[in-house]
């Protein structure tokens, strides 16, 4: 399956996990399509093994930073839910 095909599955299945496209036919065409269909981030092929690997984990450390914030949100909404029943 074409990569920008699989974003468009994941976007209704996982909209919350960052997804990072590897490809060895780059085109300016094609990274645009990547982005507007979802895409956190374009890598071209031959892979520097370095720049994959800090792609990789910045795109991790967007993930955790988004999760504790709904986390935080959620813990917010609840603690304003709770003062109001108490009022």
């Amino acid at each position: 399956m074409e990569g920008t095909k699989l974003l468009n599955k994941l976007k209704v299945s996982k909209p919350k996990m960052r997804k990072i496209i590897i490809t060895g036919y780059p085109s300016l065409q094609n990274a645009i399509e990547a982005l507007n269909k979802g895409a956190d981030a374009y890598i071209i092929k031959p892979l520097d093994m370095d720049k994959t690997l800090a792609t990789i984990e910045e795109q991790l450390r967007k993930q955790g930073e988004e999760e504790k914030m709904t986390e935080e949100q959620l813990v917010e909404f609840i603690e304003t839910r709770i003062r109001k029943l108490e009022t």
